[in-house]
């Protein structure tokens, strides 16, 4: 944790390092904000000049000068009417702004500017703001720094990326120059970091989705809303039928809901208020009422168990369905898979007592756990709770309870599991499985969250064995979180070389000539029978390019036949990445196959 704290110190250090860089390069510069953020840093500037890579390389050399000449970072507190006269006079606009919306609102006016913080006063208003000064570079924040920028190694950072923005996110305000920068506490991390963005460019799911034939995108379907290839739709399939499989053997039943709904339903359940704004909103040509494209599936869900009484000796009620809900996500953050608009959720949701919490979380630990041993992917648990802020509903003693259910049951199911304040729904604590990719990213996958807000809030109730009504829990539960981000995820994490069970093509028959067609056919027909998905490259280009374009699609294994297969009633077996794997028997290698399906594995 010291180690971290420190390289957070760095990294907002080297972003007002950057800045007094740019303003000795650029003096007409205004400045907005500049954080440390998850492997670096940024900020966001505003001049007469569109940065280049040579801009990045020259402000580099400035920053290292800067470095080199070993100045303090010097806090300072000043009174507010001071720091707006001084920003004012240094025709920086964007801090003035700041400034005066912290005079009059405190707080809870830079909630979204996220730099600037009070040192002294209310949310009606500062007197006193917190300013650091690093030779001739003056500014307005919250800090922590360094106390000098002899602290920093300078081959530890670099310059790396360029992108535009508008100042505190709204499209209606100037458009600013974002420039980031990567930052570690040694050259040696930032090499590494360094390899693996070179090798995650390598793995980017929308370069090998289009080179494996697995999803497209249309410009006349819209951003955001993918469209699978039969290869991507096996992928889908038989990730949500593995997902359903095990759920379905701990006692889930299907249900099925339709993919609108009345807004009142999502006003009922607290989903309006909070993500109004992501909505797809449908307009009735037959009557008044208004529909939104569903967002969740949760409040439709609670309207099933709503349908009719329930007793103790009914709970758990377990529901799952795998279906797609609709999010209006800004077309600039959409991404590939990882951000999409039309979202397909393994979902889940448990009815329960509060006696029963804990069975069912230890159930969902359980499922999570055999679900992610055949994906090659270690994962750790974030107990992700809530903060002091009032954006949380229900009671806060009901919380500390839900939190400390969670901490138990992640503690006897052997879960590594680390707390993080800030990161719960707005309904209630979760657990988040982590993932970690084969490149060392980390990435949020599975997800079990308790709920105490929408049972009350839609009337929910179960007659308990003393005869009275009593509110039920619910919990909230998917295994793979969405079929499009898990894809995302797990197309990079594998490189796009799928284990044998998961491929869309599982084997490909490669006959060396023509004259040998009929004999692959055979191999062919036996394989298929057998469950086995494979086809036959009949193509007349030369043996050595067919190979090779079964490669390119990194197919499981090639059988090749020629003459001795054929009167030895045999096949030539090569794998991916491995090459020639000798001779087999058609029987013997379609029985390995069978069994390395069946166990998921990819022998």
């Amino acid at each position: 944790m010291q180690n971290q704290d420190n390289l957070h110190k760095i990294r907002h250090s080297l972003a007002h390092i950057m800045a007094s860089a740019i303003q000795k390069l650029r003096p007409e510069a205004s400045f907005g904000v500049g954080p440390a953020i998850e492997s670096g840093f940024y900020y966001d500037v505003l001049v007469d000049h569109n940065f280049t890579e040579e801009d990045l390389s020259s402000i580099e050399a400035s920053m290292r000068e800067i470095i080199a000449s070993k100045l303090p970072f010097e806090h300072q507190t000043w009174p507010i009417d001071k720091a707006i006269e001084y920003f004012e006079s240094k025709n920086q606009q964007f801090k003035v702004e700041l400034l005066k919306d912290l005079k009059a609102k405190g707080s809870t006016a830079v909630s979204d500017a996220g730099d600037a913080d009070l040192v002294d006063g209310t949310s009606e208003g500062l007197h006193e703001v917190s300013i650091y000064k690093t030779g001739e570079f003056v500014d307005l924040c919250r800090g922590p720094h360094i106390l000098n920028t002899s602290e920093i190694s300078p081959d530890s950072f670099k310059l790396n990326k360029l992108s535009g923005v508008y100042w505190r996110g709204k499209e209606t305000n100037p458009q600013m120059q974002r420039l980031y920068g990567l930052a570690f506490e040694s050259a040696k991390e930032l090499g590494q970091h360094l390899y693996m963005i070179q090798e995650a460019e390598a793995r980017d799911h929308r370069k090998l989705g289009a080179e494996l034939d697995l999803f497209v995108f249309s410009d006349l379907v819209g951003s955001g809303l993918p469209l699978f290839t039969p290869r991507g739709t096996i992928l889908r399939d038989l990730l949500n039928d593995f997902s359903q499989s095990l759920r379905l053997k701990a006692g889930f039943e299907k249900v099925w809901v339709p993919h609108i709904a009345k807004t009142d339903l999502y006003k009922s359940s607290g989903h309006w208020d909070k993500f109004g704004d992501e909505l797809f909103l449908v307009k009735s040509q037959e009557s008044s009422d208004e529909f939104a494209l569903k967002p969740m599936n949760c409040p439709h869900h609670a309207q099933i168990f709503a349908s009719k009484p329930r007793s103790y000796r009914d709970l758990p009620v377990k529901y799952l369905e795998t279906t797609t809900v609709y999010r209006d996500e800004k077309k600039g953050e959409l991404q590939g898979l990882s951000r999409v608009r039309s979202v397909t959720q393994d979902d889940s949701h448990v009815f329960c007592t509060p006696q029963q919490v804990e069975e069912v979380l230890g159930m969902l630990v359980d499922i999570t756990k055999e679900f992610y041993r055949s994906f090659d992917m270690d994962f750790t648990a974030r107990l992700s709770l809530r903060d002091d802020s009032d954006t949380y509903l229900g009671d806060k003693d009901l919380w500390k309870d839900a939190e400390m259910i969670l901490r138990n049951v992640s503690s006897n199911h052997g879960l590594e599991y680390y707390e993080e304040a800030g990161e719960a729904a707005f309904y209630g604590p979760k657990i988040d499985f982590m993932a970690k990719d084969s490149i060392g990213r980390t990435h949020q996958v599975a997800t079990a969250q308790l709920d105490f807000v929408q049972p009350e809030r839609f009337g929910l109730s179960y007659t308990d064995n003393d005869g009275t009504d009593k509110v039920p829990m619910m919990v909230h539960f998917a295994s793979l979180g969405s079929i499009e981000r898990f894809l995302s995820v797990y197309i990079e994490h594998t490189a796009g070389a799928f284990p044998l069970w998961l491929a869309p093509e599982q084997v490909r028959v490669i006959p060396i000539s023509e004259k040998f067609e009929q004999y692959g056919q055979t191999v062919l027909d036996s394989l298929l029978s057998s469950g086995i998905r494979a086809s036959i490259d009949n193509a007349s280009d030369s043996l050595g390019k067919r190979i090779h374009n079964a490669d390119k699609l990194k197919l499981p294994y090639v059988l090749i036949v020629g003459q001795s297969e054929q009167e030895s009633n045999q096949v030539a077996v090569r794998k991916y990445a491995l090459g020639d794997q000798g001779s087999s028997s058609l029987e013997e290698l379609t029985s390995m196959l069978l069994g390395a399906i069946s166990n998921r594995t990819n022998s």
